[in-house]
């Protein structure tokens, strides 16, 4: 009986883990949307900061393309191809962006592994807790 009573459980426990995993990640995607990528910009770069950006989805959860009302802090001479990180509400770097154009208006933003992917953030940055916008 003891091993019907441990093997009860483990099959218990693998429903549980299969039907909260996947409600987990859904109500992630659901709370990470557009409006939290455009925050999350200027949140992890100073330079960015005023600058009004506001998202579209390329690929859910993963790769954004962002337009910014105004051009970043003049720092950069040349924004094309300058990669930024992006921090989310938890002050935890998510992210980062890569400029598309010389102004610094047009920006692709990617969301965990891909913006590592990506080669725009280190491995080792993604989590980490910022104290801050990064400035220079």
């Amino acid at each position: 009986r003891p091993r019907h009573a441990v093997r009860r459980r483990r099959l218990a426990l693998g429903v549980v883990i299969a039907v909260l995993v996947p409600g987990a990640a859904a109500a992630a995607t659901k709370i990470f949307g557009t409006a939290d990528v455009a925050r999350s910009m200027p949140a992890g770069t100073l330079a960015l900061a005023g600058t009004e950006p506001s998202c579209t989805v390329v690929t859910e959860g993963v790769e954004y393309r962002c337009k910014l009302i105004r051009a970043p802090a003049p720092e950069v001479s040349d924004w094309k191809g300058t990669v930024e990180p992006t921090v989310d509400q938890n002050q935890r770097v998510n992210g980062g962006c890569r400029s598309l154009n010389s102004a610094g208006t047009e920006w692709s933003c990617y969301l965990g592994r891909a913006a590592v992917d990506q080669k725009i953030i280190g491995a080792g940055l993604l989590g980490v807790e910022s104290s801050g916008p990064g400035a220079g």
